[in-house]
């Protein structure tokens, strides 16, 4: 594990990006519907990861979007959103 914050940030959100790309291409190749409660935990955790990265470093611009990405993903799950 890095000792290094910015080594760590880095890390953590290089995570939460391979989680969100890694959602959006089985989601593209159709393996995970969007709609899904997989799609949406791992755009949370993903969007999460990317988040706290984006504050580690404090890049505020990227804390804004993975936030409001992370709490809708979250919003969703919670409301139990189907695909149709």
């Amino acid at each position: 594990m890095p000792n290094d914050p910015a080594e760590m940030a880095d890390w953590i959100g290089s995570l939460g990006v391979a989680i969100l790309l890694g959602a959006f291409f089985l989601n593209l190749i159709g393996r995970v519907p969007a709609g899904s409660r997989r799609y949406q935990v791992a755009n949370a955790l993903g969007a999460g990861l990317a988040c706290l990265a984006s504050y580690m470093i404090g890049f505020f611009p990227f804390v804004v979007l993975e936030g409001t990405w992370c709490a809708v993903s979250l919003a969703s799950l919670l409301r139990g959103v189907r695909p149709q």
